[in-house]
């Protein structure tokens, strides 16, 4: 593993939110690891500065507790995601000087950063990283049936919109980076969980889960459901709508569909191991009904521009991103078991199937056993 990089390195680039990072690294002390788990550049330009891809551990390492992935700046255009992550951080870190029921959580549960995922598209203010490749089209997975034109992923020209990458070729160095941290961090569990924050769809805030790749319900439908009973029953108030991605649409290549399928272990019946790898969709056309002219700015369409906006949406979801890390430690109190589990997968696809009767095995396409 690489040492972590000075001071230095980030302000060259002028990235604030990776400064802002080393800072809150700095500020946590002996509570928090640092991993460069690999540099990259900051710009297509040969000899540009070399950005590091960073994770941030805290809390319990054994592999026998829970474990919450949060990751931002997938996307080098949507700061905003990489700015949830960061203040989330900040706030535990904060809270770690003087809110004992932190500590105590944190001895049974494994939290993971990784908030600037693609600091290369950051710096040049772009989708793809410097090499013109989405991270999200980039993942070995090809989808199932039809996606539509662009959006889906293209491999035509890295000069377009949602390039995948050369066929054959192996995943960009930050999504290798990403992978790496899953398997060793959340995969080697019982059971985790990822919020991936984004933004740009809609006017509504939106939680997808797998999969993208295909409309078939993903194995662990149940919990997704459970999850979701808790979600309203805890806060009614919430706006998030909960959704699997292919509602939306379909696409190749999508990150958290290939680990989501790596992490199925062989067995018939339900898998031994879950992972509910979740993407938190900030409906950012809401940000640009209220103000038109970020249409004429670069980002606008993806950030909240106006300063008091941008602070209402760090507050709004940082609730939720609590709420998250207390689920998975609590996980065992509503996930369900047996005839309980075999009834939340017939209401999950009665809310988000149109209804059917799918086993759990099945729904993945594999053979099915019996329940």
């Amino acid at each position: 593993m690489l040492d972590a990089p000075d001071s230095h390195s980030t302000e060259r680039v002028n990235l604030p939110e990776l400064s802002e990072l080393q800072r809150i690294v700095a500020d946590g002390g002996a509570h928090l690891q640092q991993r460069l788990m690999c540099e990259v550049s900051g710009s297509a330009a040969p000899g540009a500065p070399r950005l590091p891809v960073l994770a941030i551990t805290l809390g319990n390492p054994s592999p026998e507790v829970p474990a919450v992935g949060f990751f931002g700046g997938v996307h080098g255009l949507e700061r905003i995601g990489a700015e949830v992550v960061i203040a989330h951080l900040a706030s535990l870190v904060m809270r770690l000087r003087w809110d004992s029921s932190l500590h105590r959580q944190l001895e049974s549960l494994r939290l993971v950063f990784m908030p600037i995922v693609n600091p290369g598209g950051m710096a040049r203010a772009t989708r793809a990283n410097p090499n013109g490749v989405d991270l999200m089209r980039n993942a070995p997975v090809q989808a199932s049936e039809p996606v539509p034109f662009g959006v889906g992923g293209q491999r035509r020209s890295a000069r377009l919109p949602w390039y995948r990458g050369a066929a054959g070729a192996p995943m960009e160095a930050e999504n290798l980076a990403v992978c790496q941290v899953v398997e060793e961090e959340l995969l080697t569990r019982e059971f985790s969980m990822v919020v991936d924050c984004h933004s740009g769809f809609g006017t509504r805030d939106r939680v997808w889960f797998p999969h993208a790749h295909t409309a078939r319900p993903i194995a662990h439908l149940a919990e997704v459901y459970a999850f979701n009973q808790i979600l309203d029953q805890t806060h009614p108030q919430h706006r998030y709508v909960v959704e699997p991605q292919s509602r939306q649409y379909l696409a190749h290549g999508d990150l958290w569909d290939h680990l989501y399928l790596r992490s199925l272990t062989p067995c018939a019946t339900r898998p031994q191991r879950t992972f509910l790898p979740l993407t938190l969709e900030m409906g950012s056309w809401l940000w640009v009904k209220k103000n038109p002219r970020q249409l004429f700015a670069r980002g606008g369409l993806f950030n909240p521009l106006i300063e008091h906006r941008r602070q209402r949406v760090l507050r709004r979801h940082g609730a939720w991103l609590d709420f998250v890390m207390r689920a998975a430690l609590s996980h065992r109190r509503w996930a369900p078991q047996g005839a309980a589990r075999a009834e939340a997968h017939e209401r999950a696809l009665a809310r988000w199937y149109c209804g059917g009767s799918l086993a759990p095995a099945q729904a993945e396409g594999r053979p099915w056993n019996g329940a």
